[in-house]
């Protein structure tokens, strides 16, 4: 089945329909993917091969059993290179990062402006929230970042991958990663495979943002990066 979203399937329209309805474009609504991985040092070169940037340490998640690395993907967007922090416990791996056995985007991140506003609009169409909680992470320089998050429960993933995003927005004192994170690549553009496609679209209209989501077995998210390396996938 080609890409669709809900509407184009229901209303016979395609995307156009959809913006008209003041809906965002995914792609344009990222604020960053994350590329899960077991271990930080092998994400790290697997990404350098590839997209021929090497991301920069960024620091640990206290508590939540994680650590990243960063490149930027244009103005706006990153990407997280996630993965288990060896200096905290097992049990705080809650997104399971010891199991993959190889680089997998396993969620992604929606800017948020006015994060209490979506956590409203998502209750009264129905979805169930998580948040907004309170976030930061610890740069090797010592200085911490701290953002805000909501998350949309849903049993739409499969494994460690999770197709709905979850909205994050910075603290006004936190500078955006993508502004200091080493640069060269851009994100072109988001998709998704799903056995659900038709609900998994409704899902995004009902977060006011427009994905193409095609129909597959298996659950998978696919960007689409321009980079020095040339065009490539990330799955």
């Amino acid at each position: 089945m080609a890409g669709l979203t809900r509407r184009s399937l229901l209303l016979g329209t395609g995307p156009m329909f959809a913006m008209a309805q003041g809906l965002t474009d995914v792609t344009s609504a990222v604020d960053h993917l994350l590329l899960g991985v077991a271990d930080l040092d092998r994400g790290i070169k697997w990404v350098q091969e590839r997209v021929g940037v090497r991301a920069a340490v960024g620091g640990v998640h206290p508590g939540a059993g994680t650590r990243n690395a960063l490149l930027s993907l244009g103005a706006g967007h990153y990407l997280e290179i996630i993965a288990p922090d060896p200096a905290q416990p097992d049990a705080n791996d809650e997104r399971h990062l010891r199991d993959l056995t190889g680089p997998r985007l396993i969620t992604f991140a929606v800017t948020a402006r006015d994060i209490d506003s979506i956590s409203t609009k998502a209750r009264k169409a129905g979805l169930e929230v998580s948040g907004p909680h309170e976030g930061s992470r610890r740069l090797p320089s010592g200085a911490t970042l701290h953002w805000r998050t909501l998350r949309v429960r849903n049993d739409m993933g499969a494994g460690a991958i999770q197709p709905v995003p979850f909205f994050i927005q910075w603290s006004p004192e936190s500078p955006h990663p993508s502004s200091n994170s080493p640069t060269g690549a851009i994100l072109e553009s988001l998709e998704f495979e799903h056995p659900d496609p038709v609900r998994l679209a409704s899902i995004f209209e009902a977060l006011g943002l427009e994905g193409r989501v095609s129909a597959r077995r298996d659950v998978r998210i696919r960007a689409e990066v321009e980079s020095p390396n040339g065009r490539l996938s990330l799955t």
